[in-house]
């Protein structure tokens, strides 16, 4: 049987594929982007299911309008009106299927077979995979501790005339934990607003702040082109699978309606109707601090235990914020080897080859640090620290 090349030439998620392995019961795994349970609000959510079902009835079971839901879409407008001094209206959203669905809409509408789209590297791999299946070339730009390389981007861009859109993650950034600074979002706005480029900024972390200040987006409100991707799927349910849109490009909203009606019609809609009555009944931002007060104390934990137990010559991020906390070992050092090194003592991590469109066999990988308990997070980090401190004297005695 044939199959298409764009399948064909589409990765399948290494984080998929492992967690089959990870997920194993003795096995320590800092390996999934998973939301801890214990925040899911379950006895609200239960309580919203029932009161969605006697307040909608049998709408809540019937097709419904590709835009999606426009209580909720008026209640996501409303929210980043007040929280950072924007304009949208209900009109401007767009409810998908999860980001991930986002990312695969986006892609369809802008790229052509060939046409460019600039990555950070290393970058988010859902979207590297989504992203990939519309056959793009992509252009990799480094990611630094303040944000993207700005004169890295201007001269791809300027080089580059078929470049459609750039992809960032400047909250909290997956794979890295980096937040990206007021004066390198400012930088790339001035760079971005003299192409004609679509800036796609995804945010699904950044209410996980426990340090430092919120920061206002590059594009959004200031940029024709500017489109932003958000999620309940870390605030409240990730298997409800409610993501979102959001441009004031009217042709652009246009084409990813048309592009979703092409997909599957419309969004859950009993999922829909059900976040938004636990949104409209419930204190949200008292919740979120719930969360950020957990993976506050679990991201201490692990970046403690990594003082104590890495080697001096291993470094890591440390975020103000979000999942995730981004290593980078001595050059040389696979971090696909010691994957598989850190497996044989039942701790898992996500080597960096799946967040590089054009690397292989890297020195970094990326830790999870909020399904894992304090406790837990000690003893796995403890059990790399020693492979680590391994590898450090087999290097120096060859």
């Amino acid at each position: 049987m044939k199959y298409s090349e764009k399948i064909l030439n589409t990765p399948s998620s290494f984080i998929r594929n492992i967690l089959k392995v990870t997920n194993a019961p003795d096995v320590i795994s800092f390996a999934g982007g998973l939301p801890n349970p214990i925040s899911f609000p379950i006895e609200d959510l239960q309580k919203s299911i029932q009161h969605a079902i006697e307040e909608n009835g049998a709408k809540l079971f019937q097709y419904s309008t590709t835009e999606g839901y426009l209580p909720l879409r008026q209640y996501i407008a409303d929210k980043y009106n007040r929280d950072y001094g924007l304009n949208f209206n209900a009109d401007d959203i767009l409810i998908t299927t999860g980001s991930q669905q986002a990312l695969q809409l986006i892609s369809q509408v802008l790229i052509n077979k060939g046409e460019g789209i600039v990555m950070e590297e290393p970058g988010y791999l859902g979207a590297i995979q989504a992203f990939t299946l519309a056959e793009p070339s992509f252009y990799a730009v480094q990611l630094e501790e303040e944000g993207l390389n700005v004169e890295q981007l201007e001269s791809t861009l300027k080089n580059n005339e078929h470049i459609r859109f750039i992809y960032l993650v400047p909250n909290f950034h997956n794979p890295t934990g980096i937040t990206y600074s007021k004066e390198t979002r400012e930088a790339i706005f001035e760079v971005v607003k003299k192409y004609d480029v679509v800036l796609i900024e995804d945010d699904p972390y950044g209410e996980l702040r426990w340090n430092g200040e919120k920061l206002p987006y590059i594009g959004a409100g200031r940029l024709e082109n500017s489109v932003l991707l958000g999620s309940f799927s870390k605030i409240v349910t990730p298997g409800m699978r409610i993501g979102y849109i959001i441009t004031k490009n009217k042709e652009l909203m246009d084409h990813v309606n048309t592009a979703k009606q092409a997909t599957d019609l419309h969004t859950n809609i009993f999922s829909q109707m059900v976040i938004y009555d636990y949104l409209k009944n419930n204190d949200l931002q008292s919740h979120i601090k719930k969360i950020v007060h957990l993976y506050k104390t679990q991201a201490e934990t692990m970046l403690n235990a990594m003082a104590k137990y890495f080697p001096t010559n291993v470094n890591y991020t440390k975020p103000e914020g979000g999942m995730f906390i981004w290593v980078t070992l001595p050059e040389g050092v696979s971090s696909l080897d010691l994957f598989y090194q850190a497996m044989e003592e039942k701790v898992a991590f996500v080597p960096g080859d799946p967040f590089y469109t054009n690397k292989h066999n890297v020195n970094t990988f990326r830790l999870n640090y909020t399904n894992t308990s304090p406790e837990t997070i000690e003893e796995g980090i403890k059990r790399l620290g020693k492979i680590l401190y391994s590898l450090s004297s087999e290097k120096q005695t060859v």
